[in-house]
């Protein structure tokens, strides 16, 4: 039997035509119509008809395609299978893409230092997974998307805080007004999160007008605004979760500690069988300790709210 021939048959039948499944499988549309001629061959019936550039499947053709599906859809749940048993005594973190580059990104080495024999494997993920059917331990959530996973605790609350490269101020010193005349860097996140803290919420929150002189540049990851901002491009209103590195190293600094909150907060969301895996409950914890911590760095000194 020729099982390539197969797989461009089944292709055929589940796209639609002889072009999609070549598409599908990087491969010409000759090819494609060379290796069903081998099945019908070894058949002895016709599967396709064949009109000039179209093809339709023949009465045999749907009958054999139906039966033949079969296989191919057990194929992909034996993968399935092999691929969640290569992740048995692997921890799975999906988190969202700027928490992963920017935050538990980084500190993960630390876990790794503490607990050598784990195996984590980080997933950066804006859309929410569904645990119980992907392949996905823990989960990384902000505000209410934690909401659609059954077993969740809050991690943390972040502030930002105006950032920019130290040259890009040349050492002067600013007042809040004197923020304005600088390109300013925005973060405009997806429509379903709640809004992000704009610059003119800074403005409103310091008590002065708020008039950008020219447009500035709008991203959707914070940690795109931050990168920017860490290459002179203008002021961004940071995470301080996200910053930590950069203010460590010099090449951000914090102009004005005048710091406002996220509207909602960062949660840590987990299928209940990850509990049962190799290191699975301390890595929970280890998550749910370093985000206290980080509560308390990034809010105010003592804890006071704007």
């Amino acid at each position: 039997m020729p099982l390539k021939g197969l797989q461009a048959f089944e292709a055929v039948g589940r796209c639609g035509s002889v072009t999609a499944a070549a598409i599908e499988l990087n491969v010409s549309p000759g090819a494609i119509s060379q290796q069903i001629r081998k099945v019908e061959k070894f058949l002895g019936v016709t599967l396709l008809e064949r009109s000039g550039r179209t093809a339709e499947l023949t009465t045999w053709g749907r009958l054999y395609h139906r039966e033949i599906s079969k296989g191919f859809a057990q194929f992909a749940v034996a993968r399935q299978v092999l691929e969640r048993a290569r992740n048995e005594s692997v921890l799975v973190l999906s988190a969202l893409s700027s928490v992963v580059n920017k935050w538990i990104g980084r500190r993960i080495f630390d876990w790794q230092a503490l607990h050598p024999g784990a195996h984590i494997k980080i997933i950066g993920r804006d859309k929410e997974p569904q645990m119980g059917f992907d392949d996905v331990d823990f989960r990384v959530s902000y505000g209410s998307d934690v909401l659609q996973h059954e077993h969740y605790t809050e991690l943390y609350r972040d502030w930002v805080v105006p950032a920019c490269s130290p040259s890009l101020l040349n050492r002067r010193t600013v007042a809040a007004g004197d923020l304005f005349r600088f390109p300013l860097l925005h973060v405009e996140w997806e429509k379903h999160f709640t809004p992000y803290p704009s610059w003119a919420d800074f403005a409103l929150n310091v008590g002065v007008e708020f008039k950008e002189l020219s447009p500035g540049l709008s991203f959707t990851l914070s940690s795109s605004a931050i990168d920017a901002a860490v290459n002179k491009r203008g002021i961004v209103l940071a995470q301080l979760s996200m910053i930590a590195d950069e203010l460590a190293a010099g090449t951000l600094i914090i102009p004005l500690d005048v710091r406002i909150p996220l509207p909602e907060s960062y949660f840590l969301a987990w299928d209940r069988s990850a509990l049962q895996k190799p290191f699975g409950r301390e890595f929970r914890d280890w998550i749910v300790r370093i985000a206290r911590q980080q509560a308390a760095q990034s809010a105010p000194f003592g804890g006071e709210r704007l």
